[in-house]
C-alpha cells in the first residue's frame, strides 16, 4: 500500500506533497491540471519495484525505472518530463519520492541527465503482486492493435498502461463460482479443491465477480482460436462492435480477478471511471471498489464527476471509511477527506450552480 508520495517539478505538476493515503484515494481538478499524469506518475514507480528482481529479470532498478518512463510519457528523452517552474525553487530538477509499505523509494532527474537519474534510492523490498492502470478508454475492441504496435512495431501511441493491461489479461480467468462448499476449510466445487489454484484471494474476488457480471448482463470471452474478444450473455456470443462500450471496459476488472494478475496487496490506477457509464452503473461499481478495497486492494481514482465524488463520499460516511482527496484549487493542491466532508471544489460548484438555476426556473 501506498502510504504517501512527494513530487516536485514533474511534468505539469509543480509541487504536491499527498500524505495518509488510505484504500481508495480520490483525484479531483479541472483538464490539464495533471490527474492522470500524476496517476501514471505513481504507477510507473510501483511496476518499476514489481519488476526489480522479479524471477530472472537481471535489470537493476535504474534501468527499469527508466523503461517505464519512457514508455509511459512518451517523451523523446525521460529528462523532458523536467518542468520549469520559478517561484525560487531549483529549476531544471525533478524529483519523486513515494513510501511503499512504510519504505522509501525516490528519484531525482536533471535537465543535465538526458539518460541517468542523478540520485535514486530505493528501500522498498521487492515485490510479488501485480499492479495495473485502467484507462479511460476500453481496450478490448482493440487489444491486438496494441500488441502490434508495441510488441512488434515498438512505436509511441498506447503507452505502458495500454501494454501491460493487453498483457495482463492475456491469462484465461477461472469461472465465477456460484455457489462454494466448504470441507476442513477448503473450498470444494464439483469435487475439485480450488485452494491449489487460487488460494483465499479468488473466493474473495468472486462475490465482486458476481456483481460486475449482474451489473453489465454476462462476461466477456476470448476466442483464442480467432484472437478475439466476444460479450457472452447466456449461451449466446456477441462480437465487440455491437457490446456496449461500458460492458467492454468494466468486463476487464472481472478478468483481472479470475486470471490471478490481481491479488489483495495490488494496487489499482483507474482514470476517469464514469466515462461510458451510466449513472447507475458508476454507483454500482464503486460498491463494488469499495469491497475490493476492504479485501485490500489499494485504489488511486481521478475523475471529473460529481456522481464519482458522491458516491464515494456515501460510502465514506456509511462505513467510516477514510478516502483522501486530492482537488486542484486555485492553482495549488488541496487535502481532504470524504469521511469528514465534501470538499470545495469547482466540479462540486457547478452541480450547485446548475441545481441553483433549476430552481430559478422552477420560480419563474
Amino acid at each position: 500500500m501506498i502510504n504517501c508520495a512527494e513530487l516536485k517539478n514533474f511534468g505539469p505538476i509543480e509541487q504536491l506533497d499527498w500524505q495518509n493515503l488510505g484504500k481508495i484515494n480520490l483525484v479531483i481538478g479541472n483538464n490539464g491540471c495533471g490527474k492522470s499524469f500524476l496517476l501514471k506518475a505513481l504507477y510507473s514507480a510501483v511496476r518499476t519495484l514489481e519488476d526489480y528482481k522479479r524471477g530472472d529479470n537481471p535489470d537493476n532498478v535504474d534501468d527499469i525505472l527508466r523503461s517505464k518512463l519512457y514508455w509511459t510519457f512518451q517523451a523523446e528523452k525521460i529528462a523532458d518530463l523536467v518542468a520549469n517552474f520559478s517561484r525560487g525553487r531549483e529549476l531544471g530538477k525533478l524529483s519523486f519520492s513515494l513510501i511503499l509499505n512504510e519504505q522509501k523509494f525516490s528519484y531525482e532527474l536533471s535537465e543535465k541527465f538526458t539518460k541517468n537519474f542523478s540520485t535514486l534510492e530505493n528501500k522498498v523490498t521487492p515485490r510479488s503482486e501485480n499492479s495495473i492502470f485502467l484507462p479511460a478508454k476500453e481496450i478490448l475492441s482493440f487489444h491486438h492493435i496494441i500488441d502490434a504496435s508495441r510488441e512488434i512495431n515498438k512505436l509511441f501511441g498506447f503507452d505502458d498502461t495500454y501494454f501491460d493491461l493487453t498483457k495482463a489479461l492475456k491469462q484465461i480467468p477461472l469461472p465465477v463460482i456460484q455457489e462454494i462448499s466448504w470441507d476442513n476449510s477448503v473450498a470444494v466445487l464439483n469435487n475439485s479443491n480450488y485452494s491449489s489454484i487460487r488460494g483465499r484471494n479468488y473466493f474473495d474476488f468472486n462475490n465482486a465477480r458476481i456483481k460486475i457480471r449482474a451489473m453489465i448482463g454476462g462476461e466477456m470471452e476470448f476466442d483464442d482460436a480467432k484472437k478475439r474478444w466476444y460479450f457472452k450473455k447466456g449461451e449466446q456470443r456477441f462480437p465487440m462492435g455491437v457490446t456496449a462500450e461500458g460492458n467492454r471496459k468494466v468486463a476487464v476488472l472481472d478478468n483481472l480477478l479470475g486470471n490471478g494478475y490481481l491479488s489483495e496487496s495490488s494496487i489499482i490506477f483507474m482514470d476517469e471511471p464514469e466515462s461510458t457509464l451510466h449513472p447507475q452503473y458508476i454507483s454500482e461499481l464503486l460498491d463494488i471498489i469499495a469491497i475490493l478495497a476492504n479485501h485490500g486492494i489499494q485504489f488511486f481514482i481521478a475523475s471529473h464527476s460529481y456522481f464519482v465524488i458522491k458516491k464515494l463520499f456515501l460510502i465514506a460516511q456509511e462505513q467510516q471509511m477514510s478516502i483522501p482527496v486530492l482537488s486542484y484549487q486555485n492553482n495549488e493542491w488541496v487535502q481532504s477527506d470524504l469521511k469528514d466532508n465534501l470538499p470545495d471544489n469547482p466540479i462540486i460548484d457547478e452541480s450547485i450552480k446548475l441545481y441553483e438555476q433549476q430552481l430559478d426556473l422552477s420560480d419563474i
